[in-house]
C-alpha cells in the first residue's frame, strides 16, 4: 500500500489531467420542472420506507426528492467549507511539505469548486442553501487528538457524500444535471478520499497509544456523536415544510427512529465504520 506521500504526487497529475473549470462545466437550465420529475432516487430520500413517504402521492414524492437534493448539496457545501480553511492552515507545515502541500492545493481548488457548483444549484433553482445546524462546542484535546479528529470530519463528509453520489450519477431515472454533479464531484473526492484514508492510518499511530483510556473513550464518545449528528442534518424539518409537508418536526423524529431509516444509515455507514474499526478510532461498531 502506498503511503500518502507516495499518493501525493500521483494524486496532482491526475489532478492535472483531470482539471476542469466551474464556470463552463455544466448546461444550467432556465427552471426545473419541481413534481414532475425524480432529483434524487427514492431510496435515498431521507423518510422512505416510512409510512409518511407511503402516503404521499408520486407527485409529493418528486417534489420532497427535490428539496432533499438540495439538503444533500447543502450539507455537503457546508462540510467542505471547514474542509477548504483546515487544509489552508495545513499548508507548508514541516510535516506536509513538498509533494503533499503540491496536492493540498489541488484537493483546495477542488473543494472550492464544488462549494461554487453545489451553491450555484441551490440558489438558481431553490433560492436557499440549507443552513448549517451543527454546534461546536469547545473541548479538550489529547496530543494529536484535533489533528485525528479534523481529518475524521473530512472523511465523514466526504465518504458519506461518496456513497450518494455513486448512486446518483448513473441514475438514469434523475434530472440529468442533478447526475451530471454527483459524477463531477465523486471523480475528484474518488482522490480526495484515497489521501486522505492513508493519511489518517498513517497519522493514528503517532499519537491513539499515548492516549490514556479516558481519553480514548472520550475520543470514541465524540466520533459517535459527530458522525450521528452528520446524519440528523439528512433529516430536516425544513425540507419537509419546503415539500409541503406539515409538523416537519415530528417527522424528523419519527425517521430517526424508524427501523428502515436506521438501516439505511448503518448500511450507508458501513464502509465508513470499517474503515474507523480498522485503523483503531473506534473499538466496536456503533447503531446509528
Amino acid at each position: 500500500m502506498a503511503t500518502a506521500l507516495e499518493l501525493a504526487p500521483r494524486l496532482s497529475d491526475a489532478s492535472v489531467r483531470k482539471v476542469w473549470d466551474v464556470y463552463s462545466e455544466f448546461d444550467w437550465p432556465e427552471r426545473l420542472e419541481v413534481g414532475t420529475e425524480w432529483f434524487m432516487p427514492p431510496e435515498l430520500i431521507s423518510i422512505h420506507g416510512t409510512e409518511v413517504y407511503e402516503r404521499l402521492s408520486e407527485t409529493e414524492q418528486m417534489r420532497l426528492s427535490f428539496h432533499e437534493v438540495v439538503n444533500f448539496f447543502s450539507f455537503v457545501l457546508y462540510g467542505e467549507r471547514p474542509l477548504i480553511s483546515g487544509l489552508m492552515n495545513r499548508m507548508y507545515r514541516k510535516n506536509t511539505q513538498g509533494a503533499i502541500t503540491e496536492y493540498l492545493h489541488h484537493f483546495i481548488d477542488e473543494e472550492n469548486k464544488h462549494m461554487i457548483m453545489f451553491g450555484m444549484f441551490c440558489n438558481r433553482y431553490a433560492g436557499k442553501i440549507y443552513p448549517e445546524k451543527k454546534i461546536v462546542l469547545p473541548r479538550e484535546y489529547a496530543k494529536g487528538e484535533e489533528e485525528i479528529s479534523f481529518f475524521c470530519k473530512v472523511l465523514i463528509v466526504e465518504e458519506l457524500g461518496d456513497y450518494y453520489n455513486l448512486k446518483m450519477m448513473s441514475d438514469d431515472a434523475i434530472n440529468p444535471l442533478v447526475a451530471r454533479i454527483n459524477k463531477v464531484h465523486h471523480v475528484d473526492e474518488a482522490r480526495h478520499l484515497s489521501f486522505g484514508r492513508e493519511y489518517l492510518r498513517e497519522l493514528v499511530p503517532q499519537f491513539r497509544d499515548g492516549w490514556s483510556d479516558e481519553e480514548t473513550t472520550r475520543f470514541q464518545t465524540w466520533l459517535f456523536q459527530y458522525l450521528s449528528s452528520s446524519w440528523g442534518d439528512f433529516y430536516n424539518p425544513a425540507v419537509y415544510k419546503d415539500a409541503g409537508l406539515p409538523d416537519g418536526y415530528p417527522i424528523r423524529k419519527m425517521a430517526l427512529a424508524h427501523e428502515a431509516c436506521a438501516a439505511f444509515r448503518n448500511e450507508a455507514s458501513a464502509k465508513l465504520v470499517d474503515y474507523f474499526l480498522d485503523v483503531g478510532l473506534l473499538s466496536e461498531r456503533p447503531t446509528l
